[in-house]
């Protein structure tokens, strides 16, 4: 296609009525607007998928890649009747076959990458392998995850209906009864109060404490997962508002399911406000979360990575003096730092999320780790935590860094208690919203479920299956569960790595941090404890009602 030279050719190109020569010029120009940002996209994104194929997963990439294909599907609709006329013929064999040759050659790059990085053409795992556990369980009752789901607690038809996250969309009472009915059904109380009471002195026995409970005036610290509200672009919330403007329905930790814990951990634990740290480091809390909870409970710590400002203040996260170092032992990086509430933290709670991960497979509390340093995790000059994950690093047997988030002694190693909020579950980072389930008992509703276990591999384990068994893509990828192998093998696991997160070189090898297994089928969702077998999983379903 020739640009027109001269204005009756342009008139006869550009659309008729187009005669006022600003008119004109704009008009010409926005025919050349689609082509060139298809030509720039295709460039972007084989610049960057290229050297690395899982990067087709990247937000980015997944926007560009269909602007690229259509820009190579127009280059072929323009060619293809130019090659019937001799003016055609003349501009291919001029010098413009070599531009035509080149964008022939990206064309086939590009559908080779977008072929060798869809989640159906990669390694998929085989399925796993039934009650085959592996490591120890660890819990008042060992390996024990309790798993409620009230279909009550959401109400929400979906997006352009307001925001899951609403009150009216979300039942407090509901969720309020789910944290209550977990709580007892992971200790074996038949009372809140009996179960806070159980969970402190089985901690402080295991850790060397003597058999006590809580004292007033020692500090709990909960990581919740608000990546859709982290700092950058990425993020959702405007840092001179901090009014969440965009990702609006993203799955964060939902702010019912953190006041339900503040809740119990004020009027059921005997916690001090103060002595709460509420938060996600790497992200900005939004004054939609904030304003639920700060009502309510106005002298907890909420983390926040810039600190807020005048008018919405937050505590702002610093690092602290205390290091955290990757088993792989990477050279020439900078040195990370656990967020100063950790180190100043007695006890640690994980409130994480039932996702899936383009990258990772699945993210739930291990990957809810990847917030725990401040810093994002591929930041230039810092060890690039995604190298480890399983799109990057396919197959078993490999070393994982979410086994050292797992296991450093200011995460892992003051674990109270883990969560996996899985009111609205979705997919991370490719959708905006949640979606709805229709594996049994879900049915085509919302997922409408919180878990929680002493035991970090058992609940994780247990939250793989459900997303194994909804989702058919990247939870199957091989390797997706080998971070779980490998924690729950910590001291002697399959990759050989000396996992000691402690320590710059390999003085002290991590624990095995739980157990690890599959259950029997997506059908009768039974564990080796469920089925007499005294080792592994027990799964412990908590009905509506919190029964």
């Amino acid at each position: 296609m020739l640009i027109p030279t001269n204005t009756q050719e342009a008139r006869r190109s550009c659309p008729e009525g187009a005669h006022h020569p600003q008119a004109l010029k704009m008009q010409c120009w926005s025919r050349w607007m689609f082509p060139i940002a298809g030509f720039l996209s295709l460039v972007w994104f084989l610049f960057r998928v290229i050297p690395k194929p899982s990067r087709a997963a990247y937000p980015c990439q997944q926007m560009a890649a269909p602007l690229a294909g259509a820009f190579v599907l127009w280059i072929a609709g323009v060619l293809a009747p130019l090659s019937a006329f001799p003016r055609a013929m003349r501009l291919i064999t001029r010098s413009r076959l070599g531009v035509i040759c080149a964008l022939l050659v990206l064309a086939a790059a590009i559908g080779i990458g977008v072929w060798v990085t869809a989640p159906d053409r990669l390694a998929l795992a085989d399925n796993p392998e039934p009650n085959a556990p592996i490591g120890v369980a660890k819990g008042v009752n060992p390996g024990r995850v309790a798993w409620a789901h009230d279909p009550s607690a959401t109400d929400w038809a979906g997006p352009g209906n307001g925001h899951w996250w609403e009150s009216s969309h979300t039942s407090q009472a509901a969720v309020d009864i789910m944290m209550s009915g977990v709580l007892r059904g992971v200790t074996g109380k038949r009372a809140d109060r009996e179960a806070w009471e159980a969970l402190f002195r089985h901690f402080n026995q295991t850790h060397g404490n003597g058999d006590t409970g809580y004292k007033t005036g020692e500090k709990i610290v909960i990581k919740a997962n608000l990546v859709g509200c982290i700092i950058g672009r990425a993020g959702g919330v405007d840092p001179k508002t901090y009014d969440l403007v965009r990702q609006t329905d993203y799955m964060n930790t939902s702010p019912q399911m953190m006041l339900a814990l503040l809740r119990q951990l004020v009027r059921m634990a005997g916690v001090r406000q103060s002595d709460i740290s509420l938060g996600d480091p790497l992200a900005l809390f939004p004054n939609q979360y904030f304003d639920m909870l700060h009502q309510e409970f106005p002298e907890v710590r909420y983390l926040d990575h810039n600190g807020g400002n005048a008018d919405h203040p937050r505590t702002h996260v610093r690092p602290s003096s205390v290091p955290f170092y990757w088993s792989c032992r990477p050279e020439g990086k900078a040195q990370d730092y656990v967020p100063d509430a950790y180190a100043e933290a007695k006890y640690f709670i994980n409130l994480a999320n039932l996702k899936s991960h383009t990258l990772a497979g699945v993210t739930l509390c291990a990957k809810n780790h990847f917030g725990s340093l401040i810093r994002t995790p591929p930041e230039s000059g810092y060890y690039n935590m995604h190298d480890s994950l399983t799109r990057n690093a396919l197959g078993y047997g490999r070393y994982r860094a979410l086994v050292d988030l797992m296991g450093h002694a200011h995460t892992g190693g003051k674990g109270l208690l883990y969560f996996i909020d899985g009111l609205y579950a979705g997919i991370h980072p490719i959708e905006q919203s949640p979606r709805k389930w229709n594996s049994a008992p879900f049915n085509g509703d919302w997922s409408s479920s919180l878990f929680a276990s002493q035991d970090p591999v058992a609940i994780d384990s247990v939250a793989f299956d459900f997303l194994w068994t909804e989702w058919n893509d990247h939870p199957h990828i091989s390797g997706a569960d080998d971070y779980l192998h490998e924690a729950a093998l910590a001291d002697n696991p399959p990759s050989g790595t000396f996992y000691d997160p402690d320590h710059s070189t390999n003085v002290t090898r991590l624990p095995g941090l739980g157990v690890h297994e599959h259950w029997n089928s997506p059908q009768a969702k039974q564990y080796s404890r469920n089925l007499g077998k005294g080792a592994g999983i027990e799964l412990v379903r908590i009905a509506p009602g919190g029964h």
